[in-house]
């Protein structure tokens, strides 16, 4: 007698969910040195499993020690990724939905005065793009930046258009590194950002535009970037950058991601 492989509802709901997991690990460490590690584990277990049914008893034995601290390995090996996976769990699938916690206790009085400092700030970067002068701006969310905000110098201001453009001006003291706001006002500038590890990134971003997104990968909060060799405005959120963006697009997009 033949016996058939009984498959239910619940077995084909399970393997969808283990692809689609394996689908996003992939696409957290695509274009990264991680990718090759993650190549390098998956087959030092299949070699494992072909060691097992063969019956070499003492290279299983290695093996299988090794893969018996693999978890711990793993979690050492992809500290960054697990990080970002974990990051972009709790935000792009929980926070940017139309109903959040969030929204239940915001009030409209937050949302009109960020309001206010979304158009200094357009109008900031709209000005300095038109004077290619170079610019990194981070705008926090729920991720704690303190860690960044500790290599800058603080400032504690409201969003002032002529604020923003005075501190990036290339003569004065601040204007080097990054501008980091947070609940609608400028906690600090001149900000050291880490970089991000992708090994994919295109020739024509510079030091800015691989910061923000190393801060993108690292937390939740978005980035906005002026070109100080082309002028262009971009944005960065989780590691990927929307490059060419008009003043009115970048409204736009901190009127969605913020209000």
């Amino acid at each position: 007698m033949f016996s058939f492989i009984h498959i239910t509802l619940v077995d084909v709901f399970d393997i969808f969910l283990v692809a689609l997991l394996f689908y996003q690990i992939y696409m957290m460490i695509r274009g990264t040195a991680a990718i090759n590690i993650f190549i390098g584990i998956f087959l030092l277990y299949v070699i494992w499993l072909v060691v097992r049914a063969l019956n070499m008893e003492m290279l299983s034995t290695i093996l299988g020690q090794i893969i018996g601290v693999g978890a711990l390995a793993l979690i050492i090996v992809f500290q960054q990724e697990v990080r970002k996976f974990l990051l972009y769990i709790g935000t792009r699938y929980l926070s940017n939905k139309s109903f959040s916690i969030e929204r239940l206790f915001s009030s409209k009085d937050e949302n009109k005065a960020l309001l206010v400092g979304v158009d200094a700030l357009v109008r900031a970067c709209r000005n300095m793009a038109d004077t290619k002068t170079g610019a990194l701006i981070v705008l926090g969310r729920r991720s704690n930046l303190q860690l960044y905000v500790d290599t800058g110098d603080y400032i504690d201001a409201t969003i002032d258009g002529r604020l923003i453009e005075t501190i990036f001006f290339k003569n004065t003291p601040m204007h080097d590194g990054a501008m980091i706001i947070v609940n609608g006002r400028i906690v600090a500038a001149r900000c050291v950002l880490p970089t991000t590890e992708k090994l994919e990134v295109p020739a024509h971003f510079g030091m800015r535009h691989r910061a923000a997104m190393g801060i993108t990968e690292h937390t939740d909060s978005v980035v906005i970037i002026v070109s100080e060799e082309t002028g262009k405005i971009s944005i960065a959120e989780h590691g990927d950058i929307k490059s060419g963006l008009s003043a009115i697009e970048l409204r736009q997009t901190l009127e969605h991601l913020f209000i």
